[in-house]
């Protein structure tokens, strides 16, 4: 059957992300980052409009290419370049990059004119809103209460609405930090935390997380809005992995020392503990659990699968027998998109609730780098996070299918130990910690 480092490391002092450095003014980067407007030109950017990227990606070359370049000509009838500014007069396609990106952090210097609307798309995704709040005929959206909420998060979400009022006066000079990190996205205006660590929601499918790479768009919707300062760097894994531990990380323990496997139970000779990570030894396998047992609780761990691999999060563990039956489940940690493993069963792809629950696909890092992961158990119910994305969200008492009619005995379990199900390959995990929920 295929079921195909505190060490919590030392952990960075939060203020080594909190206050980063200076954005440079007159379109000049600080160190790190990088202009994506140049201040003299449209260079790197194109027209677009409002629409699917998906459905982009669908068309021809040729065809796609027609598209642009028509929206381009357009756009370039309401962007203009002036004195470092970059234009628009509240009409024509949206400023596109040519470029796409992934976790990033955006400086954004932003001015609009009396009763204008506008926003930041990421990941060619709606949107970061800009608007006049004092206008009455956004009242009706609460567009008192200011910028920088995620519009398009369902209402009631974190996110949706900023968290204070952080707009400067109309006609001045606004300036945005903007991090995101997967979907979960950290938002500054004038210095001021307006979301936090929220999850970004996907507009074109909200049943998915937002798309892990895109374009930066800057949208338009009535009104004069300027831009300048536009800088970005590119988050690099380590570096995003860190920041998701760091976050809110009050109350969780580390279950691994890092140097031996003390606290762990279960087919200890099957696994060894090699530069800091736990490894199941190869062609090795079985259970490795935590002495205690749990009941609700979120856990927390760096993960790297080889080529290949393969092995597993026991959750609720009984402490003998199969995993994936008498424990509540067995969440797959698996390189999925090996060509080995075309053929399986949606149920069975990495994140899942094996033979229950399929997780979204495509939020891995590439094969050999590490992946941070965050699992919530309360009751029946389990969400995953993978770097950032909330790929699994489901309730188990609910599932009523199997994969090969097989039940899952177990999945009642109201408590149970914590561990690896290794398949034989040397996938390594670090920086485990958990938190027990009330």
């Amino acid at each position: 059957m295929c079921r195909q480092g505190l060490v919590l490391a030392v952990l960075i002092p939060l203020g080594a992300w909190a206050a980063p450095a200076r954005a440079q003014e007159n379109n000049q980067p600080p160190s790190g980052f990088r202009a994506l407007f140049n201040g003299s030109d449209l260079s790197g950017w194109h027209g677009m409009e409002h629409f699917d990227p998906r459905q982009l990606a669908k068309l021809s070359p040729e065809a796609r290419a027609k598209k642009l370049e028509a929206e381009t000509a357009t756009a370039r009838q309401h962007w203009s370049v002036q004195q470092g500014e970059l234009i628009n007069d509240g009409r024509g396609p949206f400023l596109t990059t040519d470029e796409e990106f992934g976790d990033v952090e955006l400086w954004i210097d932003f001015k609009i004119a009396s009763h204008a609307d506008s926003g930041i798309y990421l990941r060619t995704t709606p949107q970061i809103q800009i608007w006049d709040y004092t206008d009455g005929a956004f009242a009706k959206f609460a567009a008192e209460k200011g910028s920088g909420g995620l519009w398009n998060n369902a209402a009631g979400s974190a996110g949706k609405d900023p968290l204070v009022l952080a707009d400067r006066p109309i006609g001045e000079w606004n300036r945005f930090r903007i991090r995101v990190i997967g979907s979960r996205t950290s938002i500054w205006l004038n210095g001021q935390l307006v979301v936090d660590h929220a999850l970004w929601h996907n507009f074109w499918d909200a049943s998915l997380p937002l798309f892990s790479r895109g374009k930066l768009q800057l949208q338009t919707h009535g009104g004069e809005v300027r831009w300048r300062n536009i800088f970005l760097r590119e988050i690099p894994p380590a570096e995003a992995n860190q920041m998701l531990i760091h976050e809110a990380h009050e109350g969780f323990v580390s279950l691994f020392d890092g140097n031996s496997l003390q606290g762990w139970r279960g087919d200890v000779d099957s696994y060894h503990v090699v530069d800091g990570a736990i490894v199941c030894k190869p062609e090795r396998g079985g259970t490795l659990h935590t002495q205690d047992e749990y009941g609700d609780f979120v856990v927390r761990l760096e993960f790297q699968v080889p080529p290949g691999g393969n092995n597993g999060l026991a959750i609720r563990y009984p402490g003998e027998g199969d995993s994936a039956y008498v424990g509540m489940c067995e969440l797959q940690v698996l390189d999925s998109e090996h060509p080995k493993y075309r053929d399986l069963d949606p149920r069975q792809f990495h994140g899942s609730a094996y033979g229950m629950a399929a997780a979204h696909r495509g939020y891995l890092r590439p094969t050999g780098e590490w992946n941070f992961q965050e699992v919530q158990v309360r009751g029946s119910s389990l969400q995953v996070e993978l770097n950032g994305n909330r790929i699994l969200d489901t309730d188990l008492e609910k599932v009523t299918e199997y994969l090969d009619n097989n039940p899952h005995p177990g999945k009642s379990r109201a408590r149970g130990h914590f561990g690896f199900a290794g398949h034989g390959d040397p996938v390594r995990f670090r920086n485990v910690t958990i938190k027990t929920l009330p």
